[in-house]
Parts: C-alpha cells; structure tokens; sequence
C-alpha cells in the first residue's frame, strides 16, 4: 500500500506514511474482506457506507499537517480507520459516527492507536459539547457543509474534505475558517464514498 499506492502519487510526508504502517487496515473492513483491505478499493462497511481508499485518506491527512496534541474531528468516522490514523499522530480525536452498529465497532477498533473517543449522533450536527476543533476531516464525499458543522471549527483551524459539486465531479479540498464560513483551496480531484448525511436537498431545475 505504502510502496506502491501512496509514495508514487503524492503521499511523502514521513508521520503520515507511519501512521498508516501502524494501523492494521484489515481490522477495520467489512468481515470477509480482510485480503482486500489494502487494495486500491473503497472499502463497502454497511449499506450506503465505505472506506476511502488508501490513497485518498493518506492525500487527505497529509493535507491536514495535524500536529500533536490538536483537536480534531473526523466526521462519518465508520469503523474508525481514519480516526486511528489521526490518534498515531498524535492527534486529540473525536470520531463522530451515526450508526450504531459502526460506532460499537469503531470503540472496539481504536482502542491502542492514540487519544480517540467515539461519539454517535448526527453527522450534520458534529459534535458541538465538544468543540472548537483545530482540524475537522470529512471521512466520506459531502454535497454541503452544514452551518452547524462549521461553526465548530477554531477560527485557525482547518477543515480537509473530499466536496462534490453541481456536476457530480469529486474535488479535495483544504478549507480555513472565513468570516463567510470556509475558504477553500482546491487540490485535486479524488474521489470518495458519498455520505448520507451531509448530501445538498435535491433542487427544481427546467
């Protein structure tokens, strides 16, 4: 995975290729996919859920620069494969899950890979007892960012999240806190699982 997917696309930063070594990937999919868990495949965790790719969460947390000690938030964290990651770095981490089954398994999961709680509730809400956040990362594709989410952000924190747009096209993007919510610096286009939970109301068009 490290060799041949992450290292040759981008993926250098030597605490995130780390931290990835150290989190054993096939405790984190589904039951029967354990010698899939580090192809290049998102990973399906539950109906209308997966894992990201390997690359596409390596891009992710490499474009987040979290330093020891932060606070952070990983949104949809399923069964904490991203959150651990985070932990290893020395990250503060809350991983926000909404479903049940997930969460139960993400508690069980994460234990041994840093500071990591696991919380359930609804993505769209975050986890505002808990905030501000100095980094928040979306663990899945999100249509919109909910005003509530946001607000949760320190005012020199980062939010790091896979966007879909009108056209249905996947970008990455590195956002900072702006007087008009998040400014973002766009990446690249990645891919990712769609969440749910934070898709755009559907719209009239003629």
């Amino acid at each position: 995975m490290i060799e041949s997917q992450l290292k040759p696309c981008g993926v250098i930063d030597p605490r995130v290729l780390q931290a990835m070594a150290a989190v054993p990937r096939e405790d984190f999919v589904a039951q029967g996919r354990r010698a899939l868990a580090y192809a290049d495949l998102e990973q399906p965790l539950a109906p209308g859920r997966a894992m990201m790719t390997p690359l596409t969460l390596g891009l992710m947390v490499q474009a987040a620069r979290v330093e020891p000690g932060e606070r952070a938030l990983v949104v949809g964290a399923g069964t904490g494969y991203a959150a651990a990651v985070l932990g290893r770095m020395g990250a503060e981490v809350v991983a926000l899950e909404e479903s049940p089954t997930l969460a139960a398994r993400a508690r069980a999961l994460v234990a041994g890979h840093g500071r990591v709680t696991v919380v359930e509730g609804p993505l769209a809400r975050g986890a505002p007892d808990r905030a501000p956040f100095d980094l928040i990362l979306i663990d899945g594709a999100a249509e919109r960012l909910p005003a509530e989410l946001v607000a949760q952000l320190d005012p020199r924190g980062r939010l790091v999240a896979v966007i879909v747009d009108e056209d249905g096209v996947h970008r990455l993007g590195l956002g900072r806190a702006s007087p008009a919510g998040v400014a973002f610096d766009w990446l690249a286009e990645l891919h990712a699982p769609p969440l749910e939970a934070l898709r755009a109301p559907p719209m009239f068009r003629f």
